[in-house]
């Protein structure tokens, strides 16, 4: 394992998603901003075709009787619930509110462990995760005069990407990561398709800029997706991992850089009580795997 690749990996794939999300907002941002939903189909069918293409040169078949095992499926139906509330929270409130809330999907993903998978969780953990949802309770302030109802698509981006998270460890271990990453484009590409056809937003050509924003979007994304899985297959997990946070960093500086973003006291101290009970929870992993193995 080389651990020290894997941590500079980890923080270039956050630096790439944060930079991805800052496209995505100018891309939707203003009256003339392009919908939502135009936003998903478009990343959505050229990501997919981007990675059904390199499954094929890699000699993997993208159509398979795969796609309806149900592990799968659950994924792709998160995957959309996932991104739909993520990309509109990106299109509606602020990067840094909405990087913020995202920082707690380790926390849900341990959660929804212990009680979906009856994973072992300790009381540390939990405790960790209590402490984490009263920050995230500090940055969307729920029944308060700051609270804003568009932080809830961010909550909702949170629990269905930390249950794509979930329905990904049950998938059999035969299915290709290209083909799946395929799959999830292409369910995101046929929300976005539905909600131009049932939902407000109109599809509409995009400007020079949007297509510059939009491709860029793609191909960092798409490189940030290559790095973070690169990250945890050349170091430990528990070593990896906990460098997650550093995209909240990114996001912080260029939601200030470039969108005048001034997050308040309580935001901050909010996303300082997630970090820090995720970055525990990561330790507790850690020392477990340690007691597990005799260490």
């Amino acid at each position: 394992m080389n651990n020290l690749r894997g941590m500079i990996l980890m923080v270039a794939a956050m630096l790439g998603f944060a930079i991805e999300d800052a496209f995505i907002k100018l891309t939707a941002a203003g009256e003339t901003g392009l919908g939502v939903g135009q936003i998903l189909f478009m990343i959505g069918t050229a990501g997919a075709a981007l990675f059904a293409l390199r499954g094929l040169a890699a000699g993997e078949t993208v159509f398979s009787r795969q796609f309806f095992h149900p592990a799968v499926l659950a994924r792709n139906v998160t995957e959309m619930l996932g991104t739909w509330g993520f990309v509109t929270a990106l299109a509606t409130i602020s990067l840094t509110t909405t990087t913020t809330i995202l920082q707690a999907a380790p926390l849900i993903v341990t959660f929804g462990a212990a009680l979906i998978l009856r994973e072992a969780v300790g009381w540390r953990r939990w405790l960790a995760i209590v402490v984490g949802f009263c920050g995230m309770l500090l940055v969307v302030r729920p029944g308060t005069a700051a609270f804003e109802m568009q932080a809830l698509w961010a909550v909702l981006g949170v629990i269905g990407l930390s249950a794509r998270d979930l329905a990904t460890r049950r998938i059999p271990k035969d299915i290709p990561t290209m083909r799946l990453t395929a799959w999830g484009f292409f369910v995101v590409g046929l929300l976005g398709a539905l909600l131009l056809i049932f939902g407000p937003d109109r599809l509409s050509m995009p400007d020079a800029r949007q297509w510059a924003w939009l491709g860029c979007a793609l191909m960092i994304g798409t490189a940030a997706y290559w790095a973070i899985t690169e990250a945890m297959r050349v170091g430990e997990v528990s070593a990896v991992a906990p460098f997650r946070y550093s995209r909240l960093v990114f996001a912080l500086i260029i939601g200030a850089a470039l969108f005048n973003e001034r997050p308040d006291a309580l935001t901050l101290l909010g996303a300082g009580l997630i970090i820090g009970s995720g970055l525990y929870a990561f330790h507790r992993e850690r020392v477990r795997a340690r007691l597990a193995n005799g260490v």
